[in-house]
This record gives structure tokens, sequence and C-alpha cells, in this order.
């Protein structure tokens, strides 16, 4: 597990790496945790292709705006949080997805706690 301090209004990210086994099942809910004051970020799997990680967010804890070179889906699995492409607020909720288009300037912030998977396609 690595801490990295970022974003002005973050008090730690946590990134841990994968502790997921292929053929195996999982609950998407339970396999990352909430941490006070914080984004913790989980890798699930990550290959040449692309990668695929769980982000849980405290209330009010967000990644500031920025672009990436690849195209991000982002599945929200528990609780509710804001998105922002382009300068334009989308309010996801469980169950709910959105694409991030590579090269767009995006944000996502967390208007409650919630947990999302997201998933990057590269080319």
């Amino acid at each position: 597990m690595t801490t990295l301090k970022c974003f002005s209004q973050i008090k730690k990210i946590t990134i841990m790496e994968s502790a997921f086994s292929p053929e195996n099942v999982y609950k998407l809910k339970d396999s990352i945790v909430y941490a006070e004051g914080s984004v913790v970020s989980k890798i699930v799997n990550k290959t040449k292709g692309g990668n695929v990680t769980l982000f849980a967010f405290d209330k009010d804890q967000f990644l500031s705006e920025h672009t990436a070179p690849f195209d991000a889906i982002a599945i929200i699995i528990d609780g509710y949080g804001k998105i922002t492409i382009n300068k334009k607020d989308y309010t996801l909720a469980e169950n709910e997805m959105i694409i991030m288009p590579a090269n767009v300037p995006h944000a996502v912030y967390g208007i409650e706690k919630f947990k999302m998977l997201l998933i990057m396609l590269k080319d």
C-alpha cells in the first residue's frame, strides 16, 4: 500500500496494489473501504490495453480537473458523486456510468461518500 499526499483538498490518497486473483468472484462494493478525509484507490488489473481501478471517495474529497490520454468509463457502485467533464457537471448514483473522453478535462467530487470502478481503455 502506498500513501501519497496530493490535491489541495485531499488529506491523502491511498493506492493499494491489486489483491484480486483470476477465477475468483468479488463483490465490488466490499472490495474497497472508505477512509476518513481520503480518496482510496485499489488496482483491480493493469495491462498494456488498459487499467481497471476501484476508488472510494470520502465526502467532499475530489480529484481536481485533469486530462487523460485515453477514454475512461466511470461506474458508480455505491453512493453518489459528481463528475465534471468539459465544465459540465453530472451527478451519478449507484449503477450509473459515464464515459470520460480522452484529452477532455474532467474532475471527480464526492458529494457524499461514494465508490466507483474506473476502466481506462488504452489504444
